[in-house]
């Protein structure tokens, strides 16, 4: 079984933890290091011989459009992340089709191929977001990867189905979740932090049971996380702070042995898979949906 290794490209400032105290307008005046991180986690691929997706903010791509090429160079899949880390629920229809087209616009000039493949910010399509698949499935993305089917303070769609699904009738867009492991009474996300911040069994864990389900797991993780070197924010909160720096340092270490021990590959190349092979279940309808059917 082939899994979905893919990576959130943006920059230490760029996270939702410190969107209420670092102001978008300051980002041009903070140092970045989303270049040299990226290509860290580039060379680690290289070593480890895999391939990956880099869903990447537009943000960084008109900056840094040499580095889109090397990820293309690479043999890496290049997708959106939307243009700079706005939650899809906090935008309307048109807001987030303009945010889709801006973002997409730069990515492809910068990489010079296609971008087929869509994750939300902070996986922030859910039930408040009845509108956001059909947008993408009009500007003719085959497939988005944003939904964590957890319960979660910043984010999360329980009711959201573990696995692959389509979530319009009249489109073949692909929903396909990022991987959770399944544990008494809950679901628990496996990805980014948790995976830093937690014993890394708990991903292999969950990709044992998605493979024994006849599934591929979806991983994540965002190349500020390793990155012990980073700047300090401080006026942000003890929580934040916490998920956000700790373990930094173990990061790589630990990604160089999760990578060894399955394997691994595009997103996209696993999404083709998925669709040929495996069930695609409708997209739950919202509690608003419910009520007023």
């Amino acid at each position: 079984m082939r899994h979905a290794l893919t990576v959130d490209v943006e920059d230490w400032f760029q996270v939702g933890a410190f969107e209420q105290v670092i102001d978008k307008a300051d980002w041009n005046s903070l140092e970045s290091r989303v270049e040299r991180n990226t290509d860290a986690v580039l060379a680690l691929f290289a070593e480890s011989g895999v391939t990956a997706t880099f869903f990447t903010l537009g943000w960084v791509a008109r900056r840094f459009p040499a580095l889109m090429r090397r990820i293309v160079a690479g043999g890496h899949e290049l997708a959106s992340h939307g243009w700079d880390h706005q939650r899809v629920f906090t935008m309307d229809p048109a807001m987030f089709r303009a945010d889709l087209a801006k973002a997409r616009q730069v990515l492809e000039d910068a990489g010079g191929v296609a971008v087929t493949g869509y994750r939300a910010p902070s996986f922030s399509i859910d039930t408040r977001t009845p509108w956001a698949h059909a947008e993408l499935a009009a500007a003719g993305y085959t497939y988005s990867s944003s939904v964590a089917p957890i319960r979660h303070d910043h984010y999360g769609w329980p009711e959201a189905p573990r696995y692959a699904f389509r979530p319009l009738a009249d489109s073949p867009l692909v929903e396909v979740p990022v991987t959770v492991a399944d544990l008494p009474g809950r679901r628990m996300a496996t990805g980014g932090g948790f995976f830093r911040l937690l014993p890394a069994g708990l991903m292999n864990f969950a990709v044992r049971q998605v493979t024994g389900d006849g599934r591929p797991a979806v991983f994540y993780f965002h190349p500020w996380e390793i990155d012990p070197g980073q700047p300090r924010v401080r006026a942000a909160p003890l929580r934040s702070r916490l998920r956000h720096y700790s373990r930094l340092g173990a990061m790589a270490g630990k990604l160089r042995t999760l990578i060894a021990s399955h394997e691994w590959g595009r997103m996209d190349e696993v999404v083709a898979r998925a669709v040929v092979s495996l069930p695609i279940t409708p997209r739950p309808m919202a509690e608003a949906d419910r009520r007023a059917a």
